[in-house]
């Protein structure tokens, strides 16, 4: 039997002409979950996505700082207080920089690029710094609106799963994977993924996500620019980009860690079905997808998991009857993206990224989600943390389907594989 196949100009047709049938990962694996049969005929597109802490990810910006011929070129700027890489282009005597901005950047241990690129895409006024060849000051502002180059840009993202970590030796230690420091003696379990919704896994072997694979970025059309940096088969991630200025605010920003401040940001991924392979690996579940555990002190293995034993409940909810007003509110203090107004007793939507540490900080038990718990050697060990958010992974998909359901986003046929 021949295996069956589509093209991506074909379910563009059908997208045009209002036959296409288009489901979210959660939608497809909800209904293989639920034991309804899918077939080839059953769907034409799959919208897939992810959403967490995603380092390699950083801003170029080109802008006018001040009159033509008032400084000869910039040697340093600063935007907010966040460092930014001067150049390529000196672009002498005409008033404008060229900068790169990193998302790890950082202003101070509160503050660093992912805040800024939020603050930006948000429309809010941002201070300008400039330090130039002469040995001048200059000081601006700026709005994303007087930015008319903003580019987000990725070294990795996406990564198609990534792993769990846990703290194998006794003394606390700072780290990118926690928000306090990092209990020791296998006390607490942090991870990152969106599992069954990460692009990645709903395209195993790359079928369809290639070099000019149009996707959303933050909710703003970016494209796949190639395979990323630390990219492997095992562990495949993307290099991608995107205009800033059709991004949404709530899909990315900056995340405190225990050792800084680290970047949030989201993309969104079409998998059009072009055959049977394709299919099986649209409805790979959370319970196929293993995680590994590391060490963090050594990045070794010391067990693994799978995606079902941590993915359990998506949304973290906040009980304001069971707040008792601390004196201190360890929320308050320690969220990593300041969701929580503990005078006001109200949590940020906008802000809040479902990562649970809240549910462990309060003191109360004011915070509910069923985080999940471990099984490792013996060892029940908690979940502390997530560095993804699977409610706003799936919102995204969800925009991305009635995008395409609207024609106003259509498939990109890639112009080269990874």
């Amino acid at each position: 039997m021949r295996e069956k196949r589509r093209t991506i100009a074909e379910i563009n047709a059908r997208i045009e002409s209002g036959e296409a049938v288009v489901m979210t990962a959660d939608e497809l694996c909800n209904s293989v979950r639920n034991g309804e049969h899918v077939g080839f005929e059953d769907v034409d597109v799959v919208t897939s996505a992810t959403c967490g802490v995603m380092s390699g990810t950083f801003a170029v910006l080109s802008f006018t700082v001040a009159d033509r011929g008032e400084f000869e070129h910039a040697v340093k700027v600063f935007l907010n207080g966040v460092p930014a890489f001067v150049g390529p282009c000196p672009n002498e005597r005409l008033g404008i920089v060229d900068v790169m901005v990193y998302g790890t950047a950082r202003r101070d241990k509160k503050y660093g690029g992912g805040h800024l690129f939020r603050a930006l895409v948000a429309q809010e006024e941002i201070e300008v710094v400039v330090e130039t060849v002469e040995g001048r000051e200059i000081e601006t502002t700026a709005t994303l609106a007087e930015i008319p180059f903003a580019r987000l840009c990725s070294t990795r993202n996406a990564f198609k799963n990534y792993y769990a970590f846990v703290n194998a030796q006794k003394s606390e230690v700072t780290s990118i994977f926690s928000v306090c420091k990092f209990k020791g003696e296998w006390r607490e379990l942090t991870f990152s993924g969106c599992g069954e919704l990460n692009p990645l896994e709903k395209d195993t072997f790359m079928d369809t996500i290639g070099i000019g694979t149009k996707i959303l970025m933050n909710g703003a059309v970016g494209f796949v620019i190639g395979d990323g940096t630390r990219s492997s088969m095992e562990k495949p991630n993307l290099m991608g980009v995107a205009d800033m200025h059709g991004m949404q605010p709530e899909y990315l920003g900056g995340f405190r860690t225990s050792a800084g401040p680290e970047v949030w940001t989201s993309w969104a991924v079409p998998i059009p079905v072009l055959n049977e392979r394709v299919l099986e690996s649209v409805k790979k579940l959370d319970e196929d997808i293993k995680l590994v555990v590391l060490d963090v002190h050594t990045r070794l293995p010391v067990g693994e998991t799978t995606y079902a034993d941590v993915w359990r409940d998506f949304s973290v909810r906040f009980d304001p009857a069971g707040c008792i007003g601390c004196e201190e509110c360890q929320v308050a203090t320690m969220c990593p993206r300041d969701a929580f107004d503990a005078r006001a007793k109200e949590v940020d939507e906008d802000l809040c990224c479902n990562c649970g540490a809240c549910v462990h900080l309060c003191k109360a038990g004011a915070f509910h989600c069923d985080l999940g718990v471990v099984t490792l050697a013996g060892r029940e060990i908690p979940v502390t943390l997530r560095e993804s958010d699977r409610r706003r992974a799936a919102k995204l998909a969800e925009m991305l389907k009635w995008k395409i359901l609207d024609r106003d986003f259509t498939l990109s046929e890639p112009v080269g594989k990874i």
